[in-house]
């Protein structure tokens, strides 16, 4: 550094002289001397506002004055300069007379309206937007093709596989479809969907902007995009299947092809082509198919009535096909479900065909009810049970569409090989045991009034995995449409039982000293040594101990199968092992009060049930049964108790794979759902039923088996459900009147059935239980359930005496109540269409199954009083209940 720049600055003078050089700064052209002064004027920086003159020992001294006095160099470095006031007045704005292309923030402005964009600034962006977007749609537009809808419906098989990784069967390929010229098809067809989905069809030019921002709305949510909202884009969807992704630029793409189409073809090529290639559901695609598939007929013959129909279909046949569709959605996909769904869907399209004068109003009125449809299965590869573990196994993939990554559309195109859980020989093993039971027992023409529209159901789980290793749907899958292992809405009776006990050792007992949310906090937890009335017609009391009375005011007297008590009087104790042996409907309701229904309910739901096949928890009858569960739903919860509590939900595909590699495994994804202790006490429990108890028939010699009977009130089904170490399994067995003239599914009594008295669960099932499971376990080695641990205390008093014996099936249903037990009937709400009272539920109108439940009638759902009242009154009733 040179000496003079260490000097101290000279301190200015007065003067002329003094006044010229402060006059002359950097804009004379004159080089002001090195040092000459301290003041940032000389250094070109300005004089800092409001600050006195300073001097300084050197230009970096002088350039950190001026940083500071100007924010700092990040400051300095906005618009207007390196330092931020080099070029005029203010910090970061632009010399006076030097414009920037983009004046943003704008240099003649301060405060808060420097940084408000001028209205030039904003046309310009919009007018560069909109110019933008007309360039991209131009050469999108230009670059899409107008599809060929003939080239791409097609469908290749899917190929499903035993658990062995031999085939079972190869199918979904064989898509039934026929292209049809436009004057085959119905005019009545062609306006049905033009007056359902787009009435403006002939007009409009083949895009629904709200459908599309609606669309790409929901893309960008995460959400599925919906179908085309025209006519034309629906067609384009149709000719696009090759590429289903759910994509923000295959939705473009669709986009500029439905322009195109719309502009370029013509409207009645465009309805033909969507006809033609449209999914009618089943294996159907185009109208011929369809007309062939539900009528039986051609298309030009179709009636108005028939047209409006299968329009309905197009919105969705897994929800309008009234076959119905219980292996993608349980619940509400059922064939009652569906039919009302679908009649509703083609009487508000006549109804619009006749508003916008497509449609006689005189010609309309024929048709108001459903047209009778075919039987929806055809592919002779399907028959037996390969047709129900096929839908088993579609229907988890689709239901599962997260995991699987596999929706309904996909599966419908195809390519898949799908890897099963199902045990080729333990599959026909139990196909082999209902066929010797019923071909020996079941004669329907000797005894057509009691052997007729029976049926039976079974599954069988895997307690370690989960996975469901045989089930039994029916006679034929091609011939019987309902999956028995699936759904039936036939109750369990005391099979669930069970589930009491377990929630009694979970939560335990309120004291009926405290209040309710005291009482709530304060539980004993149960043991099976517990002592509670095996009396009939017990007085059902609350937890507290007053006498439960219904919305009428009138009290419950629990009654026991046969009429009979168990134990010694007055107070006929017996303790709950012996009770669950001979299946005591006393005991059992009377624990389920003091415990509370609502912890039977999440008993049953953490063993596995769904909450949508149990009935209300409004009557004390809910602890003996009145849920209707499906036989896969019941294996896989006893299976939580064989695996020591560990729930696993029952499973039917192992793995996926297709052309782009595997695509899905299963993973074990087992929850603690009660613990060791609990569900070790509640087999051991379950293991005197069979070993003597009303389950004896059900002994397999040399192992361990632990089960129980179900019998419902009524004897309109029958159950028993058993469990080893290695394999769960339930077998269910009803009269159900389900053929396609009948809608309301009717229950029937089996009295006589078989040529015996009565159907229990401890006869048919169990025997069934017994074959199958024998051939099933064949050469594995027997193994022993964990030995239980001690549990909860014995609750209530001591034992009067020994009890009674009893005899170890159930026997007869409970008498008629006499004058002075008589009960009020209520009569079913408007809504609630039964024929009588009693045939209001178990004639057919049941709430759940193993995905979910199943309506069981035409008639509307009844309300949730409607529902409890029904089957409180009927399966316990003042003086009834699911037997044992």
């Amino acid at each position: 550094m040179s000496e003079h720049r260490r000097k101290p600055p000279q301190p200015q003078g007065g003067g002329r002289a003094a006044a010229r050089r402060g006059q002359s700064g950097p804009s004379s052209g004159r080089r002001a001397p090195r040092g000459a002064t301290g003041s940032p004027s000389d250094y070109g920086l300005g004089q800092v506002s409001g600050s006195p003159e300073q001097s300084y020992s050197g230009r970096a001294d002088a350039r950190r004055a001026a940083q500071r006095s100007t924010g700092g160099r990040r400051r300095g470095a906005e618009p207007g300069g390196s330092f931020g006031g080099l070029n005029g007045p203010g910090r970061g704005r632009s010399a006076p007379g030097r414009k920037r292309l983009i004046d943003y923030p704008r240099a003649d402005k301060y405060g808060w309206q420097r940084w408000m964009p001028s209205w030039k600034l904003v046309a310009g962006l919009f007018i560069g937007f909109v110019g933008s977007l007309v360039a991209v749609a131009g050469i999108g537009y230009a670059m899409v093709t107008v599809p060929d809808v003939n080239k791409t419906a097609t469908a290749q098989n899917n190929v499903y596989y035993w658990k062995d990784g031999s085939q079972m069967v190869a199918t979904g390929g064989e898509t039934n479809r026929q292209n049809i010229d436009l004057s085959q098809i119905p005019e009545e067809m062609r306006y049905a969907v033009i007056s359902q989905e787009n009435k403006t069809f002939y007009e409009d030019s083949g895009i629904d902007p709200k459908g599309i921002a609606r669309a790409l709305f929901n893309m960008a949510r995460g959400g599925q995009t919906q179908g085309g909202s025209t006519i034309t884009q629906q067609y384009v969807k149709n000719a696009m299947l090759n590429d289903q992704s759910q994509t923000i630029s295959r939705k473009f793409k669709e986009i500029f092809v439905a322009i195109k189409v719309g502009a370029e073809v013509d409207k009645n090529t465009i309805m033909a082509g969507y006809l033609n290639s449209a999914y009618y559901g089943r294996t159907d695609y185009g109208i011929q198919a369809a007309a062939r598939g539900y009528f039986g007929k051609d298309a030009i013959k179709l009636n108005p009535g028939e047209c409006a129909f299968l329009a309905a279909m197009l919105k969705g046949a897994t929800y309008y096909d009234p076959a119905g569709a219980t292996s993608i959605d349980p619940v509400n996909a059922t064939p009652e479900k569906n039919s009302r769904r679908a009649l509703l869907q083609m009487q508000d399209t006549l109804d619009k065909m006749v508003e916008y004068g497509h449609l006689d109003a005189s010609v309309r009125a024929k048709y108001t009810k459903l047209p009778t449809v075919k039987n929806p299965r055809s592919n002779t590869q399907l028959s037996g049970q390969i047709g129900y573990l096929v839908d088993l196994a579609n229907g988890y993939l689709v239901t599962h569409s997260k995991e699987t990554g596999i929706t309904q559309n996909q599966l419908q195109q195809g390519g898949f090989s799908v890897y099963t859980t199902f045990d080729k020989e333990k599959v026909q093993q139990l196909e082999d045991a209902v066929t010797k039971v019923q071909k020996a027992n079941i004669k329907p023409k000797e005894r057509p009034d009691t052997d007729t529209h029976v049926q039976f159901g079974g599954a069988s789980v895997e307690p370690d995995t989960g996975a469901i290793r045989a089930i039994y749907g029916g006679e034929d899958a091609t011939k019987h449409f309902t999956d028995n292992a699936d759904e039936t809405g036939a109750q369990v009776g005391s099979t669930f039982k069970p589930f009491v006990l377990a929630a009694a050792m979970t939560w335990g007992v309120r004291d009926p000293d405290l209040g309710s949310s005291q009482a709530q906090d304060e539980r004993t937890i149960v043991s099976p040594e517990s002592l509670f009335s095996g009396k009939n017609k017990l007085k059902i009391q609350d937890y507290n101990r007053t006498v439960w009375k219904n919305e009428k005011g009138e009290e419950w007297l629990q009654t026991n199968d046969g009429n009979e008590s168990y134990g010694s009087a007055p107070d006929f104790k017996i303790d709950l092992r012996e009770a669950m042996r001979e299946s005591v409907n006393s005991a059992f309701v009377q624990l389920g009060m003091d415990v509370g229904l609502d912890k039977v309910k999440d008993s049953a739901v953490s063993a596995g049930l769904r909450e949508s096949s149990l009935a209300g928890t409004t009557f004390p009858s809910f602890s003996i049964g009145i849920s209707d569960p499906s036989a896969i739903r019941m294996a896989g919860s006893y299976a939580t108790f064989a695996a020591s509590g560990k729930q696993r939900d029952p499973y039917s595909v192992e793995k996926v794979t297709s052309e782009k590699g595997q695509i899905f495994t299963h993973k074990d994804e087992a929850k603690q759902a009660f613990t060791s202790k609990v569900a070790d006490n509640v087999t051991d429990v379950l293991k005197t039923v069979v070993e003597r108890g009303t389950g004896t028939n059900a002994q397999l010699p040399g192992r361990e088996v632990a089960g129980k009977t179900g019998t419902t009130d009524g004897n309109k089904s029958a159950w028993f459900v058993g469990y080893t170490p290695q394999l769960s399994t339930a077998i269910s067995m009803f009269r159900l009147d389900d053929n396609e003239k009948n809608k309301n599914r009717t229950f029937l009594e089996m009295f006589g059935t078989g040529g015996q008295k009565k159907i229990h669960g401890a006869s048919f099932p169990a025997q069934i239980w017994h074959d199958y499971m024998a051939e099933a376990l064949e050469g594995t080695q027997a193994k022993d359930f964990p030995e239980p641990e001690p549990i909860g205390e014995v609750v209530n008093a001591a034992p009067s005496a020994t009890p009674t014996p009893t005899a170890t099936e159930e026997a007869e249903p409970s008498p008629t109540p006499t004058a002075t037990q008589t009960q009020t009937l209520p009569s079913p709400t408007a809504t609630a269409t039964c024929g009588n009272f009693f045939e209001c539920n178990n004639g057919g109108t049941s709430n759940g199954n193993s995905n979910g439940g199943s309506d069981g009638s035409s008639s509307p759902t009844p309300t949730a009083t409607e529902t409890d009242s029904t089957r409180g009154n009927q399966n316990g009733g003042l003086f009834g209940g699911s037997d044992g």
